[in-house]
């Protein structure tokens, strides 16, 4: 099987910086460490790929190796690059200690080390903004059901005046060593201990709402501050804000997917907005005034006399701003000339009048854009 892009490996463009790496590297880590996912094979094989492909890009010569040649660039033995099929975990560890720290991805990491920390997994939900919203940016109060803080316990697990003490088993360390005799000589595993789950103490009486766990599932209020300039797909990342973690442990995320809802009269493309107009040829011919709808509420915009069908408009700085930023959209009014269907012998009379009049002869100029004209316009 092909090697994946190392860029695509980590989720950043070609461009990252260190710390970029080193974010995204730590976030996948996270994700495929082998103590959050025991005998997950594919898990395992991700948690390796991103460790090579960090191994690479956080070098500057490798890298330089990896932008001009590919993977080819740093396979041979000259180069000193990637760990190929011959990656194991303790390189892994060894080699980047830096960024798993003593206490490893939020619990996650290098558990030889010390006892496991509980993590409470992420959350996701949708919220429904309107242009107007997305606009100026919304405080919403959502109501989630998820796991929180036992009250009587105060997320400890244990009952009222009751104690831990150090699990007998790992002696608190929260890790168990096993020594198997094997073809090859004894060989040294280690493994979550199986008596405190990896948390080196014991709960003398467990909390009795809880059954110690220290967690229990409850409606929660939690206000959420969107900025503005959202779309649609977007994901917002609320930190500490998902569900409780079991006796006292880090709390996960609060992951918001934002759906838009469309606009009665306003469509939106990027940060530009877009309305259709209609007016009669009269309007079109004389020239007029008309209500448009905008973000704000309604405005007067004014139809130029001899205005032709296609023309479009354009407001700018009447669309939607760009996120974390102060540039705006432009709102585009596109200016429809609407032709009856029906007539009256009354209003036929007057138009076949009006037919063989001089100005009212076809009679585009070089202003006058074409459909083509329009089309590459609008697309650039």
């Amino acid at each position: 099987m092909a090697k994946r892009d190392y860029y695509e490996v980590l989720g950043v463009s070609k461009n990252a910086d260190e710390q970029e790496l080193k974010k995204a590297y730590r976030k996948m880590a996270v994700k495929y460490h082998p103590d959050k996912n025991p005998g997950d094979k594919a898990a395992e094989d991700s948690f390796k790929e991103a460790a090579e492909a960090y191994e690479v890009l956080s070098n500057a010569d490798k890298r330089a190796r990896y932008d001009r040649f590919g993977h080819q660039g740093n396979s041979g033995p000259a180069s000193g690059g990637g760990y190929g099929g011959g990656m194991n975990m303790e390189d892994i560890f060894s080699q980047f200690g830096d960024i798993f720290g003593q206490g490893g991805f939020g619990g996650f990491g290098q558990q030889t080390q010390g006892r496991r920390v509980n993590r409470g997994s992420n959350l996701r939900i949708k919220v429904k903004l309107t242009l107007e919203e997305i606009a100026t940016g919304v405080e919403k109060k959502i109501k989630v059901n998820k796991f929180v803080g036992c009250r009587t316990c105060s997320g400890t697990g244990a009952d009222k005046g009751s104690s831990f003490s150090t699990c007998s088993t790992c002696n608190g360390a929260g890790r168990v060593h096993r020594i198997t005799n094997t073809i090859l000589g004894q060989m040294q595993t280690t493994a979550t201990c199986p008596a405190c789950d990896g948390e080196g103490k014991i709960i003398a009486s467990k909390c009795k709402t809880c059954s110690g766990d220290g967690i229990t599932r409850e409606e929660d209020l939690i206000s959420l501050q969107i900025p503005a300039g959202v779309g649609e797909g977007m994901q917002l990342n609320v930190a500490g804000k998902g569900n409780a973690a079991p006796r006292g442990g880090i709390p996960g995320d609060l992951l918001v997917s934002i759906e838009e809802v469309e606009h009665a009269e306003l469509k939106r493309d990027g940060n530009n907005l877009y309305y259709n107009c209609y007016i009669n040829f009269a309007d079109a011919a004389i020239g007029t005034s008309i209500e448009i709808p905008t973000l704000e509420g309604k405005a007067k915009f004014k139809i130029d006399p001899g205005t032709q069908s296609g023309k479009v408009y354009r407001l700018r700085g009447k669309g939607l701003p760009e996120v974390n930023s102060y540039q705006r959209g432009d709102l585009m009014v596109d200016v429809n000339v609407w032709t009856p269907q029906t007539l009256t012998s009354e209003e036929k009379s007057i138009l076949e009048k009006l037919r063989e009049s001089a100005n009212f002869q076809p009679q585009p100029g070089k202003k006058e854009k074409s459909f083509f004209d329009r089309v590459k316009e609008y697309f650039h």
